[in-house]
C-alpha cells in the first residue's frame, strides 16, 4: 500500500446530487452517496493534460511501498518534485491538489528517514535515542507502539541502576564537602547537609540516564581512589590535610605515568 494518496475533491453526483469523491491517482471517482462510478476523463475534461505528472507520482509511490531502501527514498523525492514542478505551470484545482499531493509526498519521505534512524537506534537497544525519534513521529506506522515500548525499557534500565545511582551519588559530593571541610574550613554541621543534597541530586541524575550520568560516572570513577587514599591518610593515619591531598591525587598520577612509561620501554 503506498504511503501517500491523492487528496480527494469533490464534485456533484449527476443522478442523486451526492459528493462525488474523486482520487486523481486511481483515475477514477465514486460518488459517496449512491456508489456510482466513473471515469475521471467523463466529468474532468482536461484530466489528461496532467497524465505525465499523475505517472511520476505513481513511480513515487511505488518506490514508497513496503520499506524502501535510501536509494529509493532519494528517486521517490525525485518524482515527486518534477511532478509538482510540472503541475506548477498550470492553473485549477487538479494542478493544486497535485501539487499538494507531492508536497505530502516528499514530507513521508521526511518520516520515513526519520523512521528508519529511530528503528536502528531501537534495534540496537539504544531506546533513550529511539524515543526522541518516535515522539517525533506521532501516528505514523508504529512508532506510537515503539515509543511506548522504549519507555517500558528505559524504566527497566533505571531500575536495574538504582545500586549503582547510590554508590556513584555518594563519591562527587562526598569530594566536595571533604574540599569544604578540609581546605575551606566549613564546619561539619554545614557540610553534612550539602553531601546529603548532592548525593541525592548526583544519585538521582545517574538513575535518569543521559550524558550528565555518564560525567558523573567518569568524574567519580577518577575521584574514587584519590577519595579512598585521602579518607586512609587523613582520618586513620591522622595525616594533615594539605600532605594527605597532595598524596592522593600525586600518587595515581605518578603511577599511571609509571605504566605508561614501563609500557612505552617494552614496546
Amino acid at each position: 500500500m503506498s504511503e501517500v494518496s491523492a487528496t480527494p475533491v469533490t464534485l456533484k453526483c449527476k443522478i442523486c446530487g451526492g459528493d462525488i469523491i474523486n482520487d486523481y491517482l486511481v483515475g477514477s471517482c465514486v460518488c459517496a452517496h449512491c456508489g456510482n462510478k466513473w471515469s475521471l476523463e467523463e466529468l474532468v475534461p482536461d484530466y489528461a493534460e496532467y497524465s505525465h505528472a499523475i505517472m511520476k507520482i505513481n513511480k513515487a509511490n511505488d518506490l514508497l511501498a513496503g520499506d524502501p531502501a535510501i536509494e529509493n527514498l532519494e528517486q521517490a523525492r525525485i518524482f515527486f518534485q518534477n511532478a509538482s514542478d510540472e503541475c506548477s505551470s498550470k492553473t485549477g484545482p487538479i494542478a493544486s491538489d497535485l501539487m499538494k499531493v507531492c508536497k505530502d509526498g516528499r514530507e513521508t519521505i521526511d518520516r520515513i528517514k526519520a523512521y528508519s534512524k529511530a528503528k536502528k537506534a531501537f534495534d540496537k537497544k539504544s531506546y533513550q535515542q529511539a524515543l526522541k525519534g518516535f515522539r517525533n513521529l506521532q501516528g505514523f506506522r508504529d512508532s506510537d507502539t515503539l515509543a511506548q515500548t522504549c519507555k517500558v525499557e528505559i524504566e527497566k534500565a533505571r531500575k536495574k541502576q538504582i545500586p549503582i545511582a547510590v554508590i556513584v551519588g555518594f563519591i562527587l559530593p562526598a569530594v566536595v564537602c571533604i574540599i569544604l571541610k578540609e581546605f575551606v574550613g566549613l564546619p561539619l554541621p554545614a557540610v553534612i547537609p550539602i553531601f546529603l543534597l548532592g548525593s541525592a541530586g548526583t544519585g538521582y541524575l545517574v538513575y535518569r540516564g543521559g550524558a550528565w550520568s555518564i560525567v558523573i560516572k567518569v568524574l567519580s570513577f577518577l575521584s574514587a581512589v584519590p577519595l579512598i587514599l585521602f579518607m586512609i591518610l587523613a582520618y586513620v593515619f591522622k595525616l594533615g590535610a594539605v600532605p594527605s591531598g597532595i598524596i592522593a591525587v600525586g600518587l595515581p598520577i605518578a603511577m599511571i605515568i609509571a605504566f605508561a612509561v614501563l609500557a612505552e620501554r617494552k614496546s
